[in-house]
């Protein structure tokens, strides 16, 4: 059973968060880079926009497609080594995405960073609550969780430097001498998790595979092409939508009626338990909430004020730090207060230090905007973290793998849903002022956060949590890996 706890780290688990910390941060910062470097890829590689922007929805596809896998390959070869694969597999892509020669190569070595990046996040987190002994806190998330507030930080200000003073094939090849370190690292302190008995392995559920990695891929799609495709009834749009929708309907049904000695892909039933259901719409809102703002903060600096793209990466920062500093926090006040609690007053927080931009324009003091993003951050860096500590709570070691990717698709499409909405509120707005259309599409980012609120108040509302010894990391999962195949503790 795990269970929240805010008992300090113990010295291997720290050394096993380093080692996934060091090796996950190289896929986060990619992205990040990557998204400012469209138009000099377009320039560069005599390409269109249009069919640049397959740079970062193929890598987005391909890593919804990916994550579905990660929970079966884990209990086939053991989380340690697909882990390392995985590294392997995203530096071997990164350094082809470095020799591409036309948008084309560019686009199919950014698919394969894609599929490694959809197992490499996932296994983050489920190989950090397996080192951990199943025992999930605050502290852990917040640990886990790091590059997701450093890449804010560091990939802008890394990207913005590369781009004006190095060959755009640098943005590739950055990965390299850190993903070598995420695996010296990973050799050394990453518990073996040896893969399970044949019986514990089983089957993949090719079924579910089939119906679920489309689903995610059409829905994904459909939502990145809402604002390009001017609604929700054009084609482009509604057809991948629409398809995705009934897949994921067909695999939700598949997935909850299989018997109890067949385990799914993902097994959707998990979240029939309180904590892993109500986690996962706080985080499907979170990824909204946060995403929203991550798409059009950098616009707002780029195209209203003018700045350049290494000067709006060097804006951000504050938020950035905010983001990290609410990491040292977040146990205390989680512990104190209860997951609930804090997910709530993030949530709200997030909303009001984002009303500053909703009344911004060009010419508004920048010491101003960059005290509210460091405010902002402070928010943004506590919604994920404790909703992500409660998703484990009444969950058994064989459900973890599963409750990481529920979790973690959550995430993403709730990401994908947030981005899009704010997308075509800027768009159909831009035709009256750039001013008023930024203001409305911050306004309606401000409306995401807050209505986040209301799956964050379905959380179980934790008393104070008891300190406790720290806990033993698991080197094996050899014995979780054959429990039973719902993972739901019986109270």
């Amino acid at each position: 059973m795990t269970e929240t706890t805010e008992a300090k780290l113990s010295p291997q688990v720290k050394k096993a968060l380093i080692a996934l910390v060091v090796g996950g941060i190289a896929a986060i910062l990619d992205s990040t880079m990557v998204t400012l470097a469209i138009h000099t890829l377009v320039v560069k590689l005599h390409s269109t926009a249009g069919t640049m922007q397959w740079v970062t929805t193929g890598f987005l596809l391909a890593m919804a497609v990916a994550i579905p896998v990660t929970g079966w390959a884990e209990r086939r070869w053991g989380g340690k080594r697909v882990w390392m694969a995985a590294l392997v597999l995203f530096v071997l892509a990164s350094v082809l995405c470095a020799t591409a020669w036309n948008d084309a190569s560019l686009i199919g070595f950014r698919v394969l960073q894609g599929l490694a990046a959809g197992l490499i996040f996932p296994l983050m987190q489920t190989l950090a609550v397996r080192a951990a002994g199943g025992r999930v806190s605050s502290r852990l998330m917040a640990a886990v969780s790091l590059p997701v507030a450093l890449g804010p930080i560091l990939g802008p200000v890394i990207g913005g430097v590369i781009l004006n003073w190095l060959s755009w094939r640098w943005l590739f090849l950055v990965n390299v001498p850190v993903i070598a370190a995420g695996l010296l690292l990973a050799w050394r302190f990453l518990p073996a998790g040896h893969p399970g008995s044949p019986a514990g392995r089983g089957r993949l559920d090719w079924i579910g595979l089939v119906l679920l990695a489309p689903a995610l891929a059409g829905i994904l799609l459909g939502l990145s092409q809402l604002s390009e495709n001017g609604g929700i009834g054009h084609a482009g749009v509604l057809v991948p939508l629409a398809a995705g929708l009934v897949l994921l309907a067909a695999f939700v049904s598949w997935a909850s009626r299989l018997p109890g000695e067949r385990e799914p892909i993902v097994d959707v039933r998990l979240l029939r338990v309180r904590s892993l259901g109500s986690a996962s719409a706080a985080l499907f809102t979170a990824g909204a909430a946060m995403y929203a703002g991550m798409f059009l903060l950098p616009l707002y600096y780029q195209q209203l004020r003018g700045d350049s793209v290494l000067d709006a990466g060097l804006l951000m920062i504050p938020q950035g730090v905010g983001a990290l500093v609410s990491r040292f926090v977040i146990g205390d006040l989680v512990g104190r207060f209860g997951a609930r609690a804090v997910t709530i007053a993030a949530f709200l927080l997030t909303a009001v230090a984002t009303v500053p931009f909703a009344l911004a324009g060009p010419d508004t003091s920048l010491w101003w905007l960059g005290a509210v993003l460091l405010v902002r951050g402070l928010g943004i860096g506590a919604v994920l973290i404790p909703p992500m500590s409660i998703a484990y709570r009444d969950i058994q070691p064989a459900g973890i793998p599963h409750a990481t990717m529920n979790t973690r698709i959550v995430q993403q499409v709730g990401a994908s849903f947030g981005t899009a909405i704010v997308a075509v509120a800027l768009q159909s707005l831009l035709g009256h002022s750039a001013t008023g259309a930024f203001q409305g599409a911050f306004w309606w980012a401000i409306g995401i956060t807050a209505a986040a609120v209301v799956p964050a108040i379905t959380l179980p509302a934790d008393r104070p949590a008891r300190h406790e010894p720290a806990a033993t990391p698991v080197p094996d999962q050899e014995t979780s890996n054959d429990r039973t195949a719902s993972g739901v503790t019986t109270v």
